[in-house]
């Protein structure tokens, strides 16, 4: 019997029995502390270990790893920046090319769990096709891969109730955040970075060595990394620039590939749609569909930011559960198996940011782009702290800072009334 009220996401829920590494005990001192276990976390302890493996890079995760959005999330693996839509063809490769890369990277690490049959983008209205179709072609005569697919194409691959066209990232695909990142804990340590599970961070004291509370002791730093994404303003940092929104998911039993290919599922990782309250599937390694947004109802955002969900079935779920029955009918008749919740960290314009303030280093507000964006940081922290951060600076993420959001009680007020009213995101544009 399958417990879908533990907020357990199918891609923690199918691994084998995790043992977390002990909780600090008492005083040490690292020259870099790395906050948060997720794909920020155990990227930069691998960029860190890997280029200064003689200095002691100390990694402190609130829980076990990958129990936030890293192992509670869609599973997609994407490309470009979410927020910038750049028009000249020089711009669009950059971008592609830095987080082509990035997954190539991932690629290399990842095993079974991850999964490069490219990633679809559906439109369900011609008008949205056309665009998109037009689109595709401006990213193709710049020297990125993109396809537009309709008719028989589209719907060998993915054929969705309502879909007109899609466009087809070949590059993109589909990972078990999980998965990969305790696979990579062994890598760490051998490498001799000290990983600290069930260790939350209480309190951050600033100066020339930065102090850490946790309830087991402290760590005494030189530098810290903020690898804690929607959690971040708990610790007092980006308090107003970053929201974080919970997306509710849904997953199904297992089937065999014959059965999704039959309920029309073919060559293809993941999906996203053009719904403003974005729906996204995909398809785990272990046979699951895992599934979520779509609606209004799918996201919720808690008073005061508060990044953590109470582990129940809401509303939000069962609504979920409606869009993929009208995606796929040939679902409606099968077991839902979990239901779960995870927080998105976005900024206003969508844009994330990765950069350093004095021995402070940071990455956060991925606005679902997350599992390529979050694994491209660990490499950029890590060359920044070399010094060598120029390379990056090219990037709309570099150093920005995110605009600002009211305070409590009229984010709230603001988010609530907009989304009932108009069935949006709110959003800079």
């Amino acid at each position: 019997m399958i417990d879908i009220d533990d907020n357990r996401s199918p891609w923690v829920a199918d691994l084998p029995p995790y043992a977390p590494r002990p909780a600090l005990a008492g005083e040490t001192r690292a020259d870099v502390a790395i906050i948060g276990g997720g794909f920020t976390g155990v990227s930069t302890a691998l960029h860190l270990s890997r280029r200064f493996p003689e200095r002691r890079v100390v990694l402190l995760e609130a829980r076990q790893l990958a129990n936030g959005a890293s192992g509670r999330n869609g599973g997609h693996v994407l490309n470009f920046f979410n927020g910038a839509e750049p028009s000249d063809p020089a711009r669009m490769r950059r971008l592609y090319e830095v987080t082509n890369g990035a997954i190539d990277d991932i690629a290399a690490l990842a095993g079974a769990d991850f999964a490069r049959e490219g990633s679809l983008e559906v439109y369900t209205s011609a008008q949205g096709a056309e665009a998109a179709h037009a689109r595709a072609e401006r990213h193709a005569a710049a020297g990125v891969p993109l396809r537009y697919l309709s008719g028989g194409e589209l719907a060998s691959r993915l054929n969705l109730s309502g879909a007109v066209g899609g466009v087809l990232d070949p590059g993109a695909g589909r990972m078990n955040g999980a998965a990969f990142l305790r696979g990579l804990r062994p890598v760490l340590l051998e490498r001799g970075v000290d990983v600290y599970e069930n260790t939350p961070v209480l309190a951050v004291r600033e100066g020339r060595v930065i102090e850490l509370d946790t309830p087991g002791g402290t760590v005494k730093a030189d530098a810290i990394v903020l690898a804690t994404n929607a959690y971040t303003p708990r610790l007092g940092y980006f308090r107003g620039r970053v929201l974080p929104l919970h997306c509710h998911m849904i997953g199904t039993e297992k089937r065999d590939a014959a059965t999704w290919a039959a309920l029309g599922w073919g060559r293809v990782s993941s999906f996203s749609d053009d719904s403003d309250r974005i729906a996204f599937g995909a398809l785990t390694e272990t046979g699951r569909l895992v599934f979520g947004g779509g609606c209004n109802a799918a996201y919720a955002y808690r008073f005061g930011g508060r990044a953590a969900w109470p582990p129940e079935r809401t509303r939000g779920h069962d609504a979920v559960h409606g869009r993929l029955r009208r995606y796929l009918p040939g679902v409606a008749d099968m077991p839902i198996e979990h239901r779960w919740t995870g927080a998105v960290a976005l900024t206003l314009d969508r844009q994330p940011t990765i950069g350093v303030r004095g021995n402070v280093y940071y990455a956060l507000g991925y606005s679902g782009h997350g599992v390529t964006l979050a694994n491209l940081a660990g490499r950029v922290l890590a060359d920044l702290y070399a010094g060598e951060g120029e390379a990056w600076r090219d990037l709309p993420c570099f150093e920005r800072r995110p605009p600002y959001m009211p305070p409590e009680p009229f984010t709230w007020l603001g988010y609530t009334f907009w989304t009932t009213v108009t069935g949006r995101s709110p959003r800079k544009r």
